[in-house]
């Protein structure tokens, strides 16, 4: 069996606040291989960014506690220094942000903020640079890239800012491309868009990608396998096909119950999850979901708010549920015939 090309296990983040510790990220473990696209999804406090910048080494060590394991090509990051990071930043691997007018630099060129990372991993003078940085313009398909070179960020649109990001991130071919939510912003045409060239790159490059979303659309269009987060633990994961078609978890059943569809009759309502995520420094006991949960009563007892199921994989696929298998199944049938088809 291969060794996958990113190994995270048992990760752990906690940040020191006032208030108290935050448990953000709370014993997390999955595998990314060179090619293919994670799907991280769940709601806004799952961990999910906070996950993804622990790979980076971009927390504050001042107030972060950062435990477990965070393997790159057999790399430990966790036991890398700084300046081991900074080498690796942007070079093998890099991060695509949400929000690109706020990332991007007001002060320098779009042209110059591409090519310095390309001089600071490879050396390259600046007229090489200049020309890496037309070259990867081209490849993410801005428009006249010779001149929109020497641009500044507030003349590009929303999604060409985010075709920049995109270019500034892949400048250096880096094995490992972390994108956060890089198309919230945009409206769902250019989201095809921004999507179809993270494809195409990855298919060149052999680009192994994490992509972090709330929207299970997005997930559906872009991943290979996928990983739901509640609560800074993982609740369900498995390929594609199968946690979008066949879900384990309340959870995700949840999710999907939430999403609008354009097939079947226009009056079915949504059914949102009750309740709001659970705050992470005082966390629910148990089963971090069991207080929004419909099922506890199935489990019976009080199994779900003083036992934390585990998440039992078999070949990469699981859910962590108190439910049986057989209680799953039913459970999703009857949720499968309330959505269309």
């Amino acid at each position: 069996m291969s060794t996958p090309f990113l190994s995270v296990r048992d990760l752990r983040v906690h940040f020191s606040t006032e208030d108290g510790m935050v448990k953000a990220v709370d014993g997390l473990s999955f595998d990314v291989d060179r090619g293919k696209t994670l799907g991280i999804v769940g709601e806004s406090g799952s961990g999910k960014s906070v996950t993804n910048l622990a790979i980076l080494g971009l927390h504050h060590p001042d107030h972060t506690e950062i435990e477990g394991e965070i393997l790159l090509d057999g790399q430990d990051l966790l036991a890398a220094s700084e300046r081991e990071l900074e080498r690796l930043r942007g070079n093998k691997m890099a991060m695509v942000f949400q929000d690109a007018l706020a990332s991007l630099s007001p002060y320098h060129t779009i042209g110059a903020q591409i090519g310095e990372t390309f001089r600071k991993h490879t050396g390259a003078s600046k007229r090489e640079a200049r020309a890496r940085a037309v070259e990867m313009l081209t490849k993410v398909g801005i428009p006249q890239p010779n001149l929109r070179v020497d641009d500044y960020p507030h003349q590009f649109s929303g999604g060409m800012r985010q075709r920049a990001m995109i270019a500034m991130s892949l400048v250096c071919d880096p094995a490992l491309l972390v994108a956060d939510e890089p198309t919230t912003a945009l409206d769902v045409t250019v989201q095809a868009q921004i999507m179809d060239l993270l494809k195409d790159l990855q298919q060149e490059f052999g680009t192994a990608i994490i992509f972090i979303t709330h929207d299970l659309g997005v997930i559906a269009d872009i991943a290979d396998d996928v990983l739901v987060m509640y609560g800074g633990r993982c609740v369900e994961r498995g390929t594609k096909k199968e946690v979008l078609r066949a879900p384990q978890h309340p959870y995700t059943w949840g999710l999907l119950g939430s999403m609008p569809t354009l097939e079947g009759p226009v009056d079915v309502p949504l059914s949102p999850i009750p309740g709001t995520p659970p705050s992470l420094l005082n966390p629910p006991t148990g089963c971090r979901f069991h207080p929004r949960c419909s099922f506890t009563e199935q489990v019976g007892g009080d199994r779900c708010s003083a036992q934390q199921p585990p998440l039992d994989l078999v070949s990469g696929r699981g859910a962590a549920c108190h439910l049986t298998p057989e209680q799953r199944a039913e459970f999703f049938d009857d949720f499968a015939g309330t959505r269309p088809n």
